[in-house]
């Protein structure tokens, strides 16, 4: 989050709605809290027993166990609306919210419209009123795979995220064929290579390890080790800017059979503790959105 305090007096607070009071939803939320620019005005799901909802009513933030119809409802008291549902509940909600006008911004895989990668592509989404964050594996790893894309085309790259299982929650495990479809999409859209492949592991291990993003590429593709060194750290500095603990940790490197780097997100552990950087990666990307349009209403 990159608002300055010269940004905070001048800029007017965006109204934003959450739906989804789930892990993200709940993390979002906390950091929507941190945020000069930002007021939630709803915070919405389906359970009534869920965490995510007490602890938001807790700090005095209105909530309603009816979803969607809740936001609809009050749809022209928001600016924004973040969904942080299930890819085929986030295709139903904007069915919804599109005729009235709604800002959409779309943390699931649903894969529905503009994709945002905001060390990428922030400055053209500004505008669009559905955005989609694409994945946690793809903010953490697609701007990486960009470096390696822009030395040459590439034939085949691949990306290999690991996230803790207590980390990954019900509606992400129902969304791994779409969490899959999304990041390969983002992959295409961002990088000049032919064929890309991403992998998903969702690791068991007590205590939860951190999240963790290898990108590899063959070691006969046209990689220039040096130039390739030094996109990747420009590009950590950028989403270190938005995502304080997102480092690369294996720099570019050439072995026999490929060439490869690892980057690992620790979360701020606002809701879940920091191994959870998979929710880190995309909350912080989607405010980073969202305080950027504010500024921009400013001006």
């Amino acid at each position: 989050m990159t608002v300055t305090a010269e940004t905070a007096v001048r800029a007017d607070p965006l109204r934003v709605a959450i739906i989804g009071t789930g892990n993200i939803g709940t993390d979002l939320l906390l950091k929507v809290f941190a945020s000069r620019v930002l007021t939630c005005e709803l915070f919405a799901g389906r359970r009534t027993e869920s965490p995510g909802l007490a602890s938001a009513r807790e700090r005095g933030v209105p909530v309603s166990a009816d979803g969607i119809q809740a936001v609809a409802a009050r749809a022209g008291d928001f600016d924004l609306v973040f969904d942080a549902t299930s890819a085929r509940d986030a295709a139903r909600h904007w069915e919804i919210l599109r005729p009235l006008g709604t800002a959409f911004v779309d943390l699931t895989p649903a894969n529905l419209g503009k994709l945002c990668v905001p060390a990428l592509n922030l400055r053209e989404c500004l505008d669009q009123q559905y955005v989609g964050m694409v994945t946690c594996g793809g903010q953490a790893a697609v701007p990486i795979a960009h470096c390696f894309s822009r030395t040459g085309r590439l034939r085949y790259l691949e990306i290999a995220s690991a996230s803790a299982s207590a980390s990954v929650g019900p509606a992400s495990r129902a969304n791994i064929d779409e969490y899959v479809i999304t990041t390969e999409r983002a992959t295409y859209e961002f990088c000049d290579v032919a064929q890309a492949k991403t992998m998903l592991i969702v690791n068991p291990a007590e205590p939860g390890i951190v999240m963790r993003n290898t990108i590899a590429v063959p070691a006969d593709e046209p990689v220039d080790l040096d130039a390739l060194r030094a996109s990747v750290a420009a590009t950590e500095q950028r989403i270190r800017s938005y995502v304080p603990g997102y480092r690369v940790v294996v720099p570019p490197v050439a072995t026999a059979d490929r060439v490869m780097a690892t980057v690992e997100v620790e979360g701020n552990g606002d809701w879940l503790p920091a191994y959870a950087g998979n929710l880190d990666i995309i909350t912080c990307a989607a405010i980073e959105l969202a305080e950027a349009r504010a500024e921009g209403r400013s001006r």
